[in-house]
């Protein structure tokens, strides 16, 4: 048995026992640790940062939301430590601000609240944009095994709204049938006919926008979570969380 195939039958096996999932929270300390250290940009101190608090709760989180179509495991909880730790920061910053926006900083002793933008948000975008080109660097190695590149998808996208449309109704009939998403990963192959078959999307516009579609699938079966959370706002609610 591989290790990653040793893995996941823990982290199922923890879905259903919580001591289970309390042992695999243990063991993979070390994990959880080193993400959030890449996070602070140092190693994090036990009783002082709350983020290794949060990242060990994104880990349970990931071994409960966790499935066989998101790819390897550590990857998967890798993200979603981030995308958390990233949602942390946003909320404590915000919070900052607002419990003491008339101290006097500096020699200028300019108010808080008229320096903490600039305070703020060079980090917050920092950190996001660190994320998000390392979701977009682990997306670009997995397209590469369907012989597809993001120049490729940027080709290959639609141009017109009708046919975006049809391509996400493709790719949310794929989300509500798992299996189909399995095979996907399994053949490395666009499921063109099941999906035209499921969907009612014409096949020569998936097979003419095929790139665009593995690109989409590869997002939507991994914890591509800032990804994700563009092409929602990009959809505007034509594919649903």
């Amino acid at each position: 048995m591989n290790e990653e195939h040793k893995i996941i039958q823990q982290v199922y096996a923890a879905k259903e026992d919580i001591q289970a999932a309390d042992q695999l929270i243990h063991t993979y300390l070390p994990f959880i640790r080193t993400e959030t250290a890449k996070f602070l940009k140092r190693p994090p101190v036990e009783g002082q940062d709350d983020e290794l608090s949060i990242a060990m709760i994104a880990f349970h989180e990931a071994i409960r939301r966790y499935s066989r179509i998101r790819g390897a495991f550590l990857k998967y909880a890798a993200m979603l430590i981030r995308s958390r730790l990233i949602d942390y920061s946003r909320k404590e910053q915000r919070h900052s601000g607002l419990v003491s926006l008339d101290t006097p900083m500096g020699e200028d002793d300019n108010p808080l609240g008229e320096t903490i933008a600039e305070d703020r948000n060079p980090h917050e975008e920092s950190e996001t944009r660190e994320a998000t080109r390392a979701e977009i660097e682990e997306l670009t190695r997995q397209m590469e095994e369907f012989g597809v590149s993001l120049s490729d998808v940027a080709d290959n996208c639609p141009r017109q709204h009708r046919t975006l449309d049809a391509c996400r109704t493709a790719l949310q009939y794929a989300r509500d049938n798992p299996a189909l998403l399995e095979e996907f990963l399994r053949t490395k192959r666009l499921p063109a006919e099941q999906l035209t078959a499921g969907s009612g999307v014409k096949r020569k516009t998936l097979e003419r926008h095929r790139k665009y579609m593995v690109a989409l699938l590869l997002i939507y079966t991994n914890g591509y979570e800032i990804l994700r959370g563009h092409l929602k706002q990009i959809g505007k609610g034509v594919v649903s969380g």
